[in-house]
């Protein structure tokens, strides 16, 4: 699991671990990490050119550090200084080694250090960094800590920032680094260890091991009945489709029995023959393409006291309820018609609408988006980041639902099945692309080789 923590949780960690150490030697550590990955980037060191982005604080000590060490391999390496005030120790120690001061202007560097601010930025630029930035126009950029300019506690991203190619961070993720949009600033993420003494983290993101482990498998005498039976209440005369997505995502593999009760049970059972009617379930999924049915479906669903994945036209119709019964699905616009909040609002700062709605509703909500967030009131928060944005079609919330459905049957914690769902979910997009572009029923039935992928790597962790 991979575990990104506070601004606050990090400096005190680094504090902590300062203490027990020479001055100086924790930025030294983070320097030559740094200084590791650009020449691991550039795939060598000598004759390269690199621009050293310098910011006043501790940042921009870590970048001069880290050029002085590209300097003595060989690099040419220019710092331009973005503020009065520079860290002295570091600027000697990159001109001693050869590296000089230049100004900011048009430039045949071969890659860029971002060092203007760090994780005590606020979100966007000053003028004089903006410039800086537009002068590198397309050398590629590797963000010190974060990308300058994006928000690293709640993961927005103002304007202007730092779109790196690739983000070097140091002890611990930050949560700017798993959070959209922040997190499509950073690139690929490289961790460089320091040894710190960290407590629980803010924001977790899962691997496939986690995601293996969470994965319900069927006991030595298991049934259908033990193995779990997920009802579905979806789809209309108007969008059977829904349904048969819906469907799809809950008929997986992962849950014994799947159960129908809706309009078009003869469109469904056409291509799933497997799934049978009405009868007791251990959880049910309701809303996806449900129309003026949903309101009833949700009703009747909540009144059989097991959990409810609640989906699309459902979501409207929702009220507070337990966070072992209810799990919200919505995307952005349909969690603005939740809340009353504008959509290009919750967009810019999902991680704070996320939180919001889990504890206006008491709920497990799932919001997705480019990284998917499932927030729990008592304030656990899991991002999705192995997606892709080939995901954005019609009905692949339909096939999420269903396969959400599936795992709660199966026993999960709605936050765990919410979680574990959208990463699967996610997998199985990405597999599907080898096909070429996604429709939703790729992603469908190219689930049950992402559970397998899952379960393989959880297997081979513990051996």
């Amino acid at each position: 699991m991979r575990a990104a923590h506070t601004v606050e949780q990090v400096r005190a960690a680094e504090a902590a671990r300062m203490a027990q150490l020479p001055d100086g030697a924790l930025m030294q550590q983070a320097a030559a990490g740094l200084a590791y990955a650009v020449l691991d980037y550039l795939g060598g060191g000598y004759g390269r050119r690199v621009v050293l982005l310098v910011g006043p604080g501790d940042n921009g000590g870590d970048a001069l550090y880290a050029g002085a060490m590209l300097a003595r391999r060989g690099v040419q390496v220019e710092a331009w200084l973005i503020a009065d005030q520079v860290h002295e120790e570091g600027l000697a120690a990159l001109t001693r080694a050869g590296g000089r001061v230049g100004q900011p202007g048009p430039t045949r560097a071969d890659l860029a250090l971002d060092g203007i601010v760090g994780i005590g930025g606020r979100p966007g630029l000053r003028e004089d960094a903006s410039r800086a930035v537009e002068a590198l126009d397309d050398t590629p950029v590797i963000a010190v800590d974060v990308p300058s300019g994006v928000g690293v506690d709640d993961g927005t991203a103002g304007e202007p920032h730092v779109q790196a190619a690739l983000t070097v961070t140091f002890g611990t993720l930050k949560i700017a680094h798993l959070v959209a949009p922040a997190a499509l600033a950073c690139g690929p993420i490289h961790l460089v260890p320091l040894g710190l003494d960290l407590p629980g983290p803010a924001i977790t993101s899962l691997q496939p091991a986690d995601v293996g482990a969470l994965i319900p498998q069927p006991a030595v005498d298991a049934q259908k009945y033990s193995r779990g039976v997920v009802g579905v209440r979806a789809g209309s005369t108007t969008y059977p489709g829904a349904a048969l997505l819906c469907v799809s995502g809950a008929a997986s593999g992962l849950a014994g029995m799947v159960r129908y009760d809706g309009p078009v049970a003869d469109v469904v059972r056409q291509q799933h023959p497997e799934v049978v009617g009405p009868g007791r379930v251990q959880a049910w999924v309701v809303g996806s393409g449900g129309g003026k049915t949903a309101a009833r479906a949700l009703r009747l669903s909540r009144a059989d006291g097991v959990p409810v994945v609640v989906d699309a036209d459902a979501l409207v119709h929702a009220e507070p309820a337990d966070p072992d019964l209810q799990v919200l699905t919505p995307h952005a616009g349909e969690l603005a018609a939740m809340t009353g909040a504008g959509r290009v609002e919750i967009e810019a700062d999902p991680l704070s609408h996320v939180r919001a709605a889990a504890d206006r509703y008491g709920s497990v909500v799932l919001l997705k988006g480019p990284h998917t967030l499932v927030a729990h009131p008592d304030g656990r928060v899991h991002a999705t980041v192995n997606s892709t944005p080939w995901l954005a079609t019609a009905g692949a919330g339909d096939v999420l639902a269903g396969l959400i459905g599936s795992l709660a049957a199966g026993g999960l914690e709605l936050f765990d099945a919410a979680s574990a769902g959208s990463w699967l979910h996610s997998s199985a997009a990405r597999l599907a692309l080898t096909d070429g572009p996604l429709t939703a029923g790729k992603v469908a039935a190219t689930l049950p080789r992402a559970i397998s992928l899952a379960l393989r790597a959880m297997e081979q962790s513990t051996t």
